[in-house]
């Protein structure tokens, strides 16, 4: 599967024409020249003409590559990279942030980049909140421009971690002069994207997007001059590609990957850093989801070494009961948690033991009812075409099923998805998630959990959880914190709001026949996977030819 973070939003389809760039180098071995890049994301099928940074499922590239955020914050090294701010410093109580910009940097129609275009971006996403992705201006007052370079962010209350992580950190900015035209960003029709990424639009085709490298790009053209991006609908297809050489670079689940993969080419490598939850979400809105003992019922009868070993082919480990993505955040890890808090059970006979001192009973068919005769039936959505994900999911049925509750697998397009789980929406029933994090497992929990998190895809709002996460983020001591962290972790393990499921791996595989400067196990200067728009665009930067 591929990992996304955004509020989920329905948006009008967005229609590219092609964008005339530098001229494509062709493919060399010389210091000159190098040869296009091969990309792919995940099989998300058919591209859409999606060039719109403020929707929830934008075309590979948009986001990263041609439109750019003031900062980047790798979860994976840790590390933060300058993009279009070059320092910012926190002051007020940590109420205000103020962010130094880039001087050099231009749109690619050649028009300066200037403060006047970050105020612009954020006053856009306040006035149309369905472009407010991160739900900026929940914490936001004011953004406001000193000068030419300098931009003042004012919060109601100090909160580093949001600040960074998604004002800073995961806010695309776009040109005044352009989307000051175009009414509601979420729904503008972009033809010609003007950003101040390294590349440009060249051309586009429901099966291939083809950037270039942008030639007036502040910090120079990158080396790889050419990246592709070729549609697949599978795992499976992007697997045979990645095999036979076609692809170079992707981020998905390849089955027995030391036999189908880098036994193949010597220049064939991957790097699967644990980095994320995958939980089975419940619709809290729904009156028997959300009621503990079911949700206990179905975690009890989920055999995650199962969905470990068949599903994830060995690559993700059974995750914590407390959502904690192991070993990386085992710093944060309650120390005086019992052990039988630190790992799940499978214990079906348990499972139907809950449900039955709950009131439920089982009908003629063998499946639970309710005490007014509804069946313990659900609908567990799925992302068609995410084989591990696709197969964890039937796992899952199965394992429900062996204690009487019924499931059916309804496989997505990853669109459709995204709209089914929204907390607008509330369509679904059970789901398939990730649990994206970011520096600590303060940024997971809050999006999860907090109403004001970006993914709450459960619909979940507990004053408790809401109070310790305040508290969190007024805070600048890390003991304090982890305090309120050790009291998440047990409102996890007691009260279910999901049900971890892995620890979810970043799919990383590259062939370094061409290019080097890639983040290796041994070298993690930043995440991997070219489905994170940002750290792609920050390696495509860094890649240099092999001479």
């Amino acid at each position: 599967m591929k990992r996304r973070h955004a509020k989920l939003i329905a948006s009008a389809a967005v229609l590219c024409t092609m964008i005339t760039g530098n001229s494509v180098m062709a493919a060399s071995t010389s210091s000159n020249s190098a040869p296009p890049l091969t990309v792919t994301t995940g099989p998300d099928g058919n591209f859409q003409a999606n060039f719109n940074p403020f929707v929830s499922n934008p075309d590979p590239g948009t986001q990263g590559l041609m439109y750019e955020t003031l900062f980047y914050f790798d979860t994976v090294s840790g590390k933060t990279f300058d993009i279009l701010g070059t320092g910012y410093k926190w002051s007020n109580g940590n109420k205000t942030v103020t962010v130094t910009l880039r001087k050099n940097a231009k749109w690619s129609d050649g028009t300066p980049f200037t403060s006047s275009d970050v105020v612009f971006t954020f006053n856009r996403i306040k006035k149309y909140s369905d472009a407010d992705l991160n739900d900026d201006w929940s914490q936001l007052v004011s953004v406001k421009a000193e000068g030419l370079y300098k931009v003042v962010f004012n919060f109601k209350q100090g909160d580093i971690p949001f600040g960074n992580q998604f004002v800073l950190g995961d806010t695309y900015i776009v040109p005044s002069h352009i989307w000051s035209k175009l009414g509601d960003p979420s729904k503008a029709i972009v033809t010609k994207p003007v950003g101040t990424g390294p590349y440009l639009l060249k051309s586009f085709s429901q099966q291939m997007l083809t950037y270039t490298a942008n030639s007036k790009y502040y910090l120079g053209a990158p080396a790889v001059k050419t990246v592709d991006y070729p549609a697949y609908a599978s795992n499976e297809s992007a697997d045979l590609a990645l095999a036979n050489g076609t692809l170079q670079w992707a981020g998905i689940m390849i089955p027995d990957i030391q036999k189908a993969y880098t036994s193949v080419n010597s220049h064939n490598h991957y790097w699967f850093a644990p980095s994320f939850l995958t939980n089975l979400l419940g619709n809290l809105s729904n009156p028997i989801l959300k009621q503990l003992p079911v949700r206990k019922a179905i975690s009890l009868a989920i055999d995650r070494n199962k969905i470990s070993v068949a599903g994830e082919d060995g690559y993700e480990q059974p995750a914590s009961p407390t959502a904690l993505v192991l070993p990386n955040e085992k710093s944060w890890l309650d120390p005086s948690l019992p052990k039988s808090d630190l790992t799940f059970k499978h214990d079906p006979a348990q499972a139907e033991k809950i449900l039955e001192a709950a009131g439920f009973k089982k009908n003629s068919k063998g499946v639970f009812e309710t005490k007014s005769g509804t069946p313990l039936s659900f609908t567990l959505l799925t992302v068609s075409g995410w084989s591990d994900w696709d197969t964890d999911a039937l796992l899952i049925k199965q394992d429900l099923q062996q204690i009487g509750i019924q499931v059916t697998v309804q496989e997505l397009t990853y669109g459709a998805y995204l709209n089914d789980i929204s907390p607008k929406s509330g369509h679904y029933q059970l789901a398939m998630a990730s649990m994206t994090g970011g520096p600590t497992p303060f940024t997971a929990y809050y999006n999860m959990l907090d109403p004001k998190g970006n993914s709450d895809y459960e619909g979940l709002n507990n004053a408790t959880l809401n109070q310790l996460f305040s508290n969190y983020t007024a805070s600048t001591s890390t003991s304090q914190q982890k305090k309120d962290i050790y009291q998440i972790e047990r409102y996890f393990i007691n009260q279910l709001p999901g049900i971890p499921l892995t620890d979810g791996a970043d799919w990383y595989e590259y062939n370094d026949a061409h290019y080097t400067g890639w983040p290796t196990q041994s070298n993690p200067w930043i995440e991997g996977s070219p489905y994170n728009g940002q750290s792609a665009a920050i390696i495509l930067r860094h890649l240099k030819p092999v001479h």
